[in-house]
């Protein structure tokens, strides 16, 4: 296939669209069905190369959920917890423990789930029935891996009356070295960002504590990784081979900072019993509890506990999950590692990384106030790698 013509562009007055490639070449990809569309192809080909990277780092499968041309979480296939399959709805799925795959993706669905209801998924390896069965029950627009076995290709057909969009790429595809887009009419041209993240790149630690775990290192790659096809500026908590935490796009490094913070702090509480024993009524569907547990557990828009409201979302009324015993909860947490795009200028980003229990950090280093971050670091015995490696991504 020479070229593919798209539905429209970013928006629906952007025509005419289409994906081919300017050397005459067959496109890499095969679409197995639907149609897939501008963003949804964005999403594809970053996503996809975000989880190839984490498989060819650390030699796990992975997946990674995207939305916006950002990724929601990304993660290897590490087995989960009683408590994390049950904060994940993914407690009653048969064989989740015998399929990588399937926990990769269990792990980067669950990860944020309010931020991955219409997500694109990208699989390293081929899609097996396990990950299909997950995948068939959630909102989702479509799906990139270098293939799918036939029971889980028919499954996945079954998605949006026949139209889910289901793209196979060619693993072994190589893109050109230069890449160029235009902006306004003008073209830009640079080197890919071909840099390879892997342990090596951690090898600077310069706080007073040098000890990095192999499961932080695991952690600090997975989170670079992500963090190079995340849009930035960025920053990226990951515990236990998946990234828990993603604040993309924001201006400010703090609010980077804050935003995944809040993320990783959310999926943490999730976990909690007091999350995890809600009186849900049976009727409530998946994406109407991951609403409510948000509402729940951040006090948003609407007190779900309030009389009047917990009638529609529970069986019996819920004890509030107070602040206080949410600063207790996590208190007790430790060893997530934490990423940053580019450095951190101040030691509040520390302050911050820390009460969600950050223990390992890695960022390129390069402010003048450098000294007063690592000295920040040295209060919490906090690991600190300078990378030397700028990840941003436009």
């Amino acid at each position: 296939m020479k070229e593919f013509e798209l539905k429209y562009g970013c928006n629906p007055n952007q025509k005419p669209s289409r994906i081919f490639m300017t050397n005459g070449a067959d496109l890499p990809v095969e679409i197995l069905s639907g149609r897939p569309g501008y963003i949804n192809f964005l999403d594809a080909f970053n996503s996809w190369q975000l989880v190839k990277e984490v498989k060819e780092a650390l030699g796990m499968p992975a997946a990674t959920s995207f939305k916006h041309v950002s990724p929601t979480s990304a993660a290897v296939g590490n087995k989960l917890s009683d408590k994390l399959k049950k904060a994940c709805f993914v407690d009653d799925i048969e064989g989740l423990d015998d399929s990588p795959l399937a926990c990769a993706y269990a792990r980067a669905r669950g990860t944020d789930r309010m931020s991955s209801f219409g997500d694109w998924i990208a699989l390293s390896d081929v899609c097996d029935v396990t990950t299909a069965t997950i995948i068939k029950r959630e909102v989702s627009d479509g799906i990139i891996a270098p293939g799918f076995t036939d029971e889980a290709l028919e499954i996945l057909k079954t998605k949006r009356k026949g139209n889910y969009n289901i793209v196979k790429i060619d693993p072994n595809y190589v893109p050109e070295v230069t890449e160029r887009k235009q902006v306004f009419g003008i073209t830009f041209e640079q080197g890919r960002n071909n840099f390879e993240i892997n342990r090596e790149l951690l090898a600077n630690v310069v706080t007073n504590n040098k000890n990095l775990p192999e499961s932080a290192v695991r952690d600090l790659i997975i989170s670079l990784i992500t963090l190079k096809y995340t849009q930035s500026n960025s920053v990226c908590y990951a515990v236990d081979g998946q990234a828990i935490g993603v604040g993309a796009g924001q201006q400010s490094r703090i609010h980077c900072t804050r935003l995944a913070g809040t993320k990783a702090d959310t999926w943490q509480l999730r976990q909690s019993d007091k999350v995890l024993n809600l009186p849900f009524k049976e009727e409530l569907g998946r994406a109407e509890r991951d609403n409510v547990i948000d509402g729940y557990i951040n006090k948003n828009e609407e007190d779900v506990c309030a009389e009047g409201i917990w009638q529609q979302y529970f069986t019996e009324r819920p004890e509030p999950f107070t602040r206080e015993e949410q600063a207790a909860y996590l208190a007790t947490l430790g060893g997530v590692s934490l990423g940053s795009d580019a450095f951190f200028p101040f030691p509040d980003n520390i302050e911050r990384a820390k009460r969600s229990g950050v223990s390992y950090i890695a960022e390129p280093g390069g402010s003048i106030r450098d000294d007063l971050v690592i000295e920040c670091c040295n209060k919490y015995d906090i690991a600190m790698a300078f990378t030397g490696m700028r990840l941003f991504h436009h």
